[in-house]
């Protein structure tokens, strides 16, 4: 069997590739494994589940309810709420493990199962490998160790979790957003209350486009994968900015007055300075990953903050966080982590934040996110190569290299192997679009011809 847990939990089509019995066998393994590495020891165990509002969420949430409790863990049932809030809640209530049904920004057929550790940080990897491991030897036929009577779990549905997230939102907030219009797109996901909620009580006049799931919606032509309706209503309500999220509301981009695009390198440097300046950034350093465009690193650079580097996944940039002590870091996609303030890419957390910076300095966002240029970026997929040769292949060095002295210190170049598909992406970075098309071309012609 191929891992089932990928950077961000179990993935797939729901009802095909996650089933209701692999969610009920995946929780009761969870539970077991928990139990076996002491998290359970001296009091009667609980879980947060949550679930973004797809329609194969209900399904799974009842499969995965079902198995906790047969382990005999109590479950506290959040309904849809935000990846970000279901982690807040397993920290805040003490549980001894959250889970959440979401497949973020996928398109909605998909579905995902992420588990939380006690705290609301997300499981170790070597308790996942546990985990899948005690799934797939009780799937083949060992028998399960059943509590009976008493033992079994309880279900108990947790209304008061949206407003105790909202407050926990607002509290972090340095200042309020009085005097501000912001248009907000929730992708019909699970911010679709949260988010309004949360703005509107930091004091923002609010319109919102996207808050309306049926469970068939989510992500639907909409959301940070689909900005086109966010710019649009902009300009229409003449707002001052827009904030999208995504499916799970873990991630935040945004735009400007002018409906201009800001992503996540901008919405990064934005509150590193903001945050310099209240003396909460510590060691005046950021941590982003290899594919913030060289534009970020020039801009901190220049404002003397430190960048420090990871690899490709906002995992990484938590990892790296948490081993040095760092206060803020994400991706370019716009998974942003203030880690004072949550355990992992918190979408409404980011948008409150830059807003309150746009409200604090009374300069509009278009102004504030100008601190960096976006030097042009072109991202060229190579496939049906030997991904596994990038590292090795003396005439895609040379290539490499060739181009890296052409660009100079404007330019950047990043081959990276895929790791889920046998293809190799090129990516280069110049002052110059054309410059950029022209250099991650050839490079794309010699990665084929020297991996093919």
């Amino acid at each position: 069997m191929g891992r089932l847990f990928g950077t961000d939990g179990v993935r797939g089509v729901a009802n095909a590739d996650l089933t209701a019995e692999l969610a009920l066998g995946l929780s009761v393994a969870a539970a077991h494994v928990l139990a076996e590495a002491g998290t359970f020891e001296g009091h009667r165990p609980t879980a947060v589940v949550g679930r973004d509002p797809r329609a194969s969420g209900e399904f799974l949430e009842a499969a995965v309810v079902a198995g906790l409790a047969s382990a005999g863990v109590d479950v506290l049932r959040v309904g849809v709420l935000p990846t970000p809030a279901v982690a807040h809640l397993t920290a805040a209530l003490g549980a001894d493990l959250g889970v959440m049904l979401s497949a973020s920004h996928n398109a909605m057929p998909d579905n995902g199962i992420k588990f939380f550790a006690r705290g609301g940080h997300k499981l170790a990897d070597d308790l996942e490998d546990r985990i899948e491991s005690v799934y797939e030897e009780h799937r083949t036929g060992a028998p399960w160790e059943r509590p009976t009577g008493a033992g079994v779990g309880r279900v108990t549905s947790y209304d008061q979790g949206l407003d105790q997230y909202v407050a926990h939102l607002i509290g972090v907030l340095p200042n309020r957003l009085d005097g501000l219009r912001i248009v907000l797109d929730e992708a019909h996901g699970a911010a679709a209350r949260v988010s309004p909620e949360a703005f509107a009580r930091a004091g923002a006049e609010i319109v919102t486009i996207g808050a309306s799931p049926d469970g068939l919606n989510i992500n639907e032509g909409c959301g940070s994968t689909h900005l086109e309706l966010l710019r649009a209503a902009v300009v229409e309500h003449g707002a001052d900015l827009g904030i999208a999220h995504d499916g799970d509301a873990d991630r935040c981009l945004a735009v400007d007055h002018t409906g201009a695009e800001v992503d996540g390198d901008q919405i990064l440097a934005v509150l590193a300075l903001g945050m310099r300046e209240r003396g909460v950034l510590r060691r005046d350093t950021v941590v982003a990953t290899v594919m913030s465009n060289l534009g970020f690193k020039l801009a901190m650079e220049r404002e003397g903050l430190k960048f420090v580097q990871t690899a490709v996944g906002d995992r990484y940039v938590l990892e790296e966080m948490k081993a040095s002590g760092y206060a803020l870091g994400g991706e370019q996609s716009g998974h942003v982590i203030a880690l004072d303030h949550a355990t992992t890419g918190d979408g409404t957390l980011t948008g409150l934040l830059l807003a309150a910076r746009v409200a604090e300095t009374g300069r509009s966002l278009k102004d504030l996110a100008a601190v960096m240029e976006r030097l042009p970026q072109v991202l060229i997929n190579v496939p049906d190569v030997d991904r596994a040769r990038v590292g090795t292949s003396t005439e895609l060095a040379t290539a490499v290299a060739d181009a890296e002295r052409e660009l100079g210190e404007t330019g950047r170049v990043l081959l990276r192997p895929s790791g889920t598909e046998p293809l190799v992406r090129v990516m280069v970075e110049a002052a110059d679009i054309e410059q950029a098309r022209s250099v991650a071309g050839r490079l794309a012609d010699v990665v084929k011809s020297a991996l093919g």
